[in-house]
């Protein structure tokens, strides 16, 4: 039997996506845009030929804060889906499509593991549909174009100290973060100070995911903020005419891919904006279109539900519509260990002490998901390390708060692994109705929305707010922008920002360091600790061990 998620992918028999699609989704092939066997998008114009057909159950998939033994919150998305098929559930999984640069970095690829996968796992984890470097070309366009209304010296003046767009790639790359530009003589343009993003932290790629369709697209890429003019004027993409050209190389981004798990279930994978530092969700049209297509999604939110879980509610919820049903919070037990202080090296071991010490992190995650009246369980992804003893230990912590926890098997076993999982999130939807609300309203002050996150989601006693960020504040209360959500940009590995700081901490508080204006993606990202938009590679990245066969067969992607 394969173990490695690249060998289990390479040797999976996949079904062409036209009839997949036909036979599971009820789309003729002349509904799809092909790209190849395996992939495919649906273009947003099918939505239109099911308007009155009734929305699934939305179930959200979030997890305890990550660590470096991984938690698998995509894998038991995919195996909850896989599992509510194999009982004879319409499910579909809408999941975000992985970045580059961490395949080439550290975390490695997004597309699930072991027999809980979606694929073709090499061609999603790289280049894919093209949809990251649309998005990559399309925000770069706004760079050249901004930096040429510049040179020309159009109205409105830009001032050159005042540009506030940056470009972005698709990698990490840690030498782009600050960067001059226009070197080199005056027909080079204005010698000034610039800098790099990845991809996934782009605005460009927030707008996508959360653009409804063209129109609501070209309008937000218009009203992207670019600098400012010498008396401090705000100036915008539509002002240097760019959002037109966007939107024209973003027209089939937008558009959900759908593709399959190693089980054959149909899967759409749409939209990658990362969870630390952006809002960590797939796109509002491939969520949409999946409520369309089943009777149960399955999404997921990046990260722990601090960050992944709190942006999908405040954010993506509150501007979609959306409502989510459910949701299932992953843990494991060596995660768990790992937040209670234990040995990396003897994870495999029982240690009811460092668990017990851990497991706050987990409760503190449930409780939180509580507060946006989501009906929630947790889902053990299980390793055959895991003994009787800690398991019990989590049930009995958790079932204090009225959760269950159900252990789930479905990076082994696929579906099969996943049915007790699957049944007891369809008894948790047929006997228990949510109560969703946002956190907060539109129209507190943005500094009181960081607060209420803060205090109510990280547990800080306070945040820490420069004059200058309180300032800021208040100007974008001027003009009109104190109504939007707030996105806070923070590390994974703790509820503070210090990811030293493991399991449930206290007595601690947010610095902001940085705000900025996402006008087109319509909320405010805040900027805390010491999180960088653009992440470098670590000692050894993990594109030291990728390569290719002499038959073009891929290996090392994990």
């Amino acid at each position: 039997m394969a173990h490695s998620n690249i060998k289990i992918a390479n040797q999976a028999v996949l079904e062409p996506i036209q009839d997949l699609a036909k036979k599971r989704l009820g789309l003729v092939p002349e509904q799809l845009e092909p790209y190849g066997r395996y992939k495919a998008k649906i273009p947003l114009s099918v939505l239109e030929s099911f308007p009155d057909r009734p929305n699934g159950k939305l179930i959200l998939m979030t997890a305890m804060s990550p660590t470096t033994a991984g938690e698998g919150k995509t894998t038991t998305a995919v195996g909850l889906v896989d599992g509510l098929n194999t009982i004879g559930k319409n499910a579909l999984v809408a999941i975000r499509e992985p970045s580059v640069g961490p395949c080439f970095g550290m975390k490695g690829g997004a597309c699930g593991g072991g027999y809980a996968q979606v694929v073709p796992m090499t061609d999603i984890n790289l280049h894919f549909t093209g949809d990251f470097h649309a998005i990559t070309a399309a925000h770069n366009l706004l760079a050249a174009m901004t930096d040429n209304h510049l040179y020309w010296g159009h109205e409105p003046r830009l001032d050159a100290r005042r540009i506030s767009w940056r470009r972005v790639m698709d990698m990490n790359d840690r030498s782009l973060r600050i960067v001059a530009t226009g070197l080199g003589g005056v027909t080079n343009g204005f010698v000034r100070e610039a800098r790099f993003d990845i991809t996934a932290a782009s605005e460009v790629m927030a707008i996508l995911g959360l653009a409804t369709d063209l129109n609501d697209l070209q309008r937000r890429l218009g009203n992207i903020k670019i600098g400012r003019t010498a008396n401090k004027d705000l100036v915008f993409a539509k002002d240097v005419h760019a959002e037109g050209a966007m939107t024209a190389l973003l027209r089939d981004a937008l558009n959900p891919n759908v593709v399959q798990t190693l089980e054959r279930n149909p899967a759409l994978v749409h939209g990658g904006p990362f969870g630390n530092i952006a809002h960590g969700c797939n796109s509002v049209v491939a969520t949409k279109t999946a409520l369309k297509l089943a009777d149960y999604v399955v999404t997921e939110a990046g990260f722990g539900a601090d960050l992944g879980a709190e942006k999908f509610f405040n954010i993506k919820c509150r501007r979609s519509g959306l409502r989510p049903d459910c949701a299932v919070v992953v843990a494991t037990i060596k995660a768990l260990k790992l937040h209670g202080g234990a040995d990396p090296k003897r994870l495999e071991q029982e240690d009811l002490s460092t668990l017990h010490q851990g497991i706050p992190n987990l409760l503190r995650h449930l409780e939180n998901v509580k507060k946006f009246g989501v009906p929630t369980l947790v889902a053990i992804n299980q390793f055959t390390s895991d003994t009787k003893a800690e398991i019990e230990l989590v049930k009995k912590d958790c079932a204090a708060l009225g959760v269950k926890v159900v252990l789930a098997e479905h990076w082994a076993k696929g579906g099969e692994g996943a049915v007790e999982l699957a049944e007891e999130v369809v008894h948790l939807l047929d006997h228990t109705q949510a109560d969703f609300h946002v956190l907060y309203p539109d129209d507190v002050s943005l500094a009181d929305k960081v607060r209420i996150i803060a205090q109510e989601v990280y547990r800080a006693d306070g945040v820490d707010f420069p004059k200058q960020v309180l300032d800021r504040f208040a100007e974008l209360e001027r003009s009109g922008y104190g109504h939007f959500p707030v996105c806070i940009a923070k590390t994974q590995y703790s509820f503070s920002t210090d990811p030293s700081l493991k399991g449930a901490p206290t007595g601690f508080t947010i610095p902001v360091r940085e705000i900025r204006l996402s006008l087109g993606a319509e909320f405010i990202v805040v900027l805390t600790g010491d999180i960088m938009t653009m992440p470098g590679l670590p000692r050894v990245p993990s594109a030291n061990a990728i390569g290719v066969s002499a038959n073009g067969e891929i290996s090392g992607l994990f």
